[in-house]
């Protein structure tokens, strides 16, 4: 497994126009002028990295949501707390094993006294020499884990930003939907008071009235359950960006679900998947360290040596200076135990990253053939749509003149209105489709959308 080190900081320097007061603004507040992001600003938007200037009274855009929630999202908070545990295990990495001091102190008790002096002491002073052996690779291991620490924060806060920048398009996406329904429910509820008022001057029959009724009740349970998604995606979007339930998020009038993506090959996408995607760098790395760990533990196998001096006299007055070694005989422990979970733990992580090679590029294939079949529907969704309008005109003028049942107008106008909420569920797959090759594939999507 080869690793590419990257360093992934970028500043971003943001500044807030403060348009509303409450939770919003008071959560704004706390951002600090500029700020060190682990995730580069070319994954959250393709343009250059500079200031970028948020003005709530005119809304925020999908980038603009991303970068916001990599700021303010309490998800992330844990997450960036492992990086002063990664500083934590470097520093203890490079700590040596203290040296062992020891001294006594003998008194004169009894027995033969003659010729001796009243006290006898002995000192001595050891060290473990062989802790130097494993210095250097427990060094490089937490080294290349702090490396691998930073990655998997940049991976996880890019994936936040997908995320908050997905919940925008969904709240535009159901909006549209949601502005669709209600105003065919307008439209069904007018008809209905019209032929309230027809069916008591005789001019149409209680069939007809009741063909509208249901129509109509069917639009407005449509409208209501829109109402609810819609409230739900918005909730979505302020958890996405770290903001509480009450606060006021106004999302730009000009930002368009895309109606077609076109996009390059799977090759492309899938050729330096490698370098690309922050999770597998961030295994890399844990590879690196995770090598550098079992190095560590067998040179930790070898015997434990301790030098050390002595002084020491007794109480004949005998002055002696010496040296002493300590040597461990690995008899039954030979370290075979750490060595052997170190090892596995090297495995897994080998394992681990071919097999989510292998799952980014399967999704990277399912994600584009989710594409370009969305293109089609979308595409002959639209097409449909004049004729479904012209069809619902037609029935309208054949039913007021009774030459069509006027259930087959209500079913043409019910079937324009679901055509046109089914355009917009297919624009909103279409952005999440983007938004699932754009992970697998570690890249931010720079395609051509038409709107």
């Amino acid at each position: 497994m080869r690793a590419t080190p990257k360093r992934f900081q970028m500043v971003v320097l943001i500044a807030l126009v403060m348009a509303h007061a409450g939770p919003f603004a008071g959560a704004a507040a706390e951002l600090p002028p500029a700020s060190i992001l682990r995730v580069p600003v070319s994954r959250i938007r393709h343009s250059d990295p500079e200031p970028m200037t948020f003005d709530l009274r005119e809304g925020i855009d999908p980038d603009q949501a991303a970068v916001i929630a990599v700021f303010l999202n309490p998800a992330l908070r844990a997450t960036r707390d492992r990086r002063g545990l990664a500083t934590a295990q470097l520093i203890a990495a490079g700590v040596l094993p203290n040296p062992q001091v020891s001294y006594t102190r003998e008194w004169v008790t009894g027995g033969n006294t003659v010729d001796t002096v009243p006290t006898a002491y002995s000192f001595s002073a050891g060290w473990e020499v062989t802790s130097l052996l494993p210095l250097l690779p427990k060094h490089s291991a937490a080294s290349a884990n702090a490396r691998s620490v930073d990655l998997d924060i940049a991976w996880e806060e890019w994936q936040v930003a997908e995320n908050a920048r997905l919940a925008v398009y969904r709240v535009i996406a159901v909006e549209a939907q949601l502005a669709s329904a209600r105003e065919g429910d307008r439209a069904l509820a007018q008809n209905v008071t019209t032929l309230k008022k027809a069916v008591a001057a005789h001019e149409k029959t209680v069939l007809d009235l009741a063909a509208a009724e249901a129509t109509s009740q069917d639009a407005r349970a449509n409208t209501l359950a829109l109402e609810q998604e819609f409230d739900k995606q918005r909730l979505f979007l302020k958890k996405a960006l770290g903001l509480l339930p009450d606060a006021k998020v106004r999302i730009r009038s000009d930002v368009r679900l895309p109606s077609r993506l076109d996009v390059p090959s799977e090759e492309e996408f899938s050729s330096g998947i490698e370098t690309r995607r922050l999770d597998l760098l961030a295994l890399q790395q844990g590879y690196q360290s995770q090598e550098a760990t079992v190095r560590a533990a067998i040179l930790t196998a070898f015997p434990k040596i301790s030098l050390g001096v002595t002084k020491a006299s007794d109480t004949s007055d005998v002055h002696t200076t010496g040296l002493s070694i300590t040597v461990d005989v690995p008899l039954f422990d030979r370290n075979q135990g750490v060595i052997a979970t170190e090892r596995s733990t090297r495995q897994k992580l080998l394992d681990e990253y071919n097999n989510r090679i292998f799952e980014a590029r399967s999704d990277i294939a399912v994600a584009l053939a989710d594409i370009r079949s969305l293109n089609r529907q979308i595409a002959a969704a639209e097409a449909a749509v004049p004729a479904l309008e012209r069809l619902v005109a037609t029935a309208q003028t054949a039913a007021e003149q009774r030459n069509v049942d006027v259930l087959a107008y209500y079913d043409a106008r019910n079937d324009l209105i679901q055509k046109r909420v089914q355009i917009f569920k297919l624009k909103q797959q279409l952005v999440e489709a983007r938004a699932a090759v754009e992970i697998a594939s570690g890249r931010f999507l720079q395609t051509k959308t038409t709107r």
